[in-house]
């Protein structure tokens, strides 16, 4: 009996890395990882033939146009990526019979908020980017009933361009840097993002959870401020730049930032038994692997 396949998008990226990473402890599975070269979305009949000759049992949308303010402009790449081509697969899953996991963002929100957004909060992107994920997810639900759609937020792995590696490196070339202080939000480790996916899949897979589809939230725990994180990474490196913390508004960026970004992440955990790490942990671990 051949094992159950599961299709990753996004292979190059920090989560496809990730989930990439943890394939020897889901042996019960057979992966097929994906780039642009193996599976092109902008290209219908290469997402058909996959399909066909793959059969995935489960389906991971790590693919994803993440260069946010780059998205300001280039609106039709993004818009590309992010919406248009996971509908597509949502319609591929369900003519399979394919549950699908597509991963969402904090970005849906318009940062107004004062207590971790719970799933059901209103959405409001402020940004091109934040737009386009959330059209993700609407036609993700909408083209496959079994979706099962992840947000999350502040994501960074050993792997990648992320704000934890960007740290360091200006970290050890300058002598001092500013970071926005005033937008808060929950790191998370893209290890853990992964290993929960993985989870969820063995659960729905063995039949130990009968599966609710939906959205979810999913993030480390606790809450701090860029600047506290860049302070964290300083320390535990023992770097000696000077960091001073600096507003919103005197780091203006093309695309503009939600001020607070924290997700309830209760559903995930009443649902599937999916536990977050504390972020301290989640970043010393990262940390050590770099």
């Amino acid at each position: 009996m051949s094992k159950p396949t599961i299709a990753v998008t996004g292979k190059n990226g920090q989560l496809g890395f990730e989930i990439s990473q943890l394939e020897n402890q889901f042996p019960q599975f057979q992966f097929i990882f994906t780039g642009r070269q193996e599976l092109d979305l902008d290209n219908p009949e290469t997402v058909d033939d996959f399909f066909q000759q793959n059969k995935p049992s489960y389906f991971i949308n790590c693919a994803a146009y993440t260069a946010v303010d780059k998205a300001e402009t280039d609106i039709e790449t993004a818009m590309a990526v992010n919406a248009t081509s996971v509908g597509l697969i949502a319609k591929h899953c369900r003519e399979h019979n394919c549950p699908l996991i597509t991963i969402s963002t904090d970005y849906v929100f318009d940062g107004q908020g004062k207590v971790p957004y719970p799933i059901d909060y209103t959405t409001n992107p402020i940004n091109h980017y934040g737009y386009t994920k959330l059209l993700g997810e609407e036609l993700a639900l909408q083209h496959n009933p079994n979706t099962i759609v992840i947000r999350t937020s502040w994501v960074y792995s050993t792997h990648g361009n992320n704000f934890v590696k960007t740290m360091i490196r200006l970290m050890n070339e300058k002598p001092t840097l500013s970071i926005v202080g005033d937008q808060v939000g929950s790191p998370t480790n893209a290890k853990n993002l992964a290993l929960a996916i993985l989870t969820i899949i063995q659960k729905i897979d063995s039949k130990e959870v009968t599966p609710e589809y939906g959205i979810y939230h999913y993030s480390d725990k606790g809450v701090i401020s860029w600047f506290q994180f860049a302070k964290e990474i300083k320390a535990y490196k023992k770097l000696h730049c000077k960091l001073t913390s600096t507003t919103t508004a005197n780091y203006p960026t093309p695309a503009k930032r939600p001020a607070y970004s924290v997700l309830d992440s209760s559903r995930i955990k009443a649902v599937y038994g999916i536990d977050s790490t504390d972020w301290k942990e989640s970043l010393y671990s990262c940390l050590d692997n770099l």
